[in-house]
């Protein structure tokens, strides 16, 4: 059975890796054809190209350094404030129906219409690119972790009760491991939307960074090497992402089983 699904999962890779060379294929040609102008879309080996060109510019280093810093500040904070939130919202009774309209209005304001005014508030440093990757994440992530408290099972919390576990107990051997599958996927999501909000920050006002970068790129009409900022931030997202994974497998499931 094992041997089965191992060679199940490395038919669907070479699958995946094989339609990703078609389309690469298949927009090189149009690009080297001209059906296709390389202002609007480079060809692959174009992208490549400035690729290469960037990292050999020392400078690239730096910007990535301040993007991925500027990230994993607003990350962090939004992460720990977004379960404390959520955990409070849920464990104490009347928090949620207190404080869940606030919580829902704020949610649905739209994220590009703060972000200006962050801007007047906080000026166009650090701060600023902090701020707004908080704001991208935060909501998800407490979101998400009032959904995965609710989802906690009754028996659970009965057993718990039954063996008179203490509150501390109940939350760090029940409810926490419990909602951890929920609050794992919101940080997933937050996390590729954290990392846009630093970007879009940075296309808005900054000196430093990818997103500077980028919007230099645009204005010059260097469609390669914007491809290619938008390339390695991708890379940088489904790295991100896979840390993630990496430390729900690791970390989570050994806290779970225990």
């Amino acid at each position: 059975m094992g041997t089965q699904t191992s060679g199940k999962y490395r038919g669907i890779l070479v699958g995946q890796l094989v339609l990703l060379l078609i389309l690469l294929a298949l927009c090189e040609l149009l690009v080297r054809t001209e059906v296709v102008s390389s202002l609007y879309l480079p060809a692959p080996t174009q992208v490549s190209k400035a690729m290469v060109e960037l990292f050999q510019d020392r400078e690239i280093y730096k910007h990535i350094y301040v993007t991925l810093g500027e990230f994993v500040v607003g990350y962090s904070v939004s992460v720990i404030t977004g379960i404390a939130v959520g955990m409070f919202l849920v464990l104490v009774p009347w928090a949620e129906k207190f404080f869940r309209p606030y919580l829902s209005a704020l949610m649905a304001i739209p994220k590009v219409t703060i972000v200006p005014l962050l801007a007047l508030w906080l000026g166009i440093g650090v701060i600023h690119k902090i701020s707004i990757v908080f704001l991208f994440c935060f909501f998800t992530i407490a979101m998400n972790t009032i959904t995965g408290i609710k989802q906690t099972a009754d028996q659970h919390m009965k057993v718990a009760q039954v063996f008179e576990a203490s509150r501390y107990q109940t939350i760090m051997k029940v409810i926490l491991p419990s909602a951890a599958p929920t609050i794992f996927a919101g940080l997933r999501i937050s996390a590729a939307a954290g990392l846009v909000g630093a970007l879009f920050g940075e296309m808005l006002a900054s000196k430093d960074g990818l997103g500077n970068i980028l919007v230099k790129a645009t204005s010059l009409y260097n469609t390669a090497q914007a491809f290619a900022i938008v390339v390695l931030v991708t890379l940088v997202s489904v790295l991100l992402i896979a840390l993630i994974d990496l430390l729900e497998r690791k970390v989570f499931m050994k806290w779970k089983s225990s």
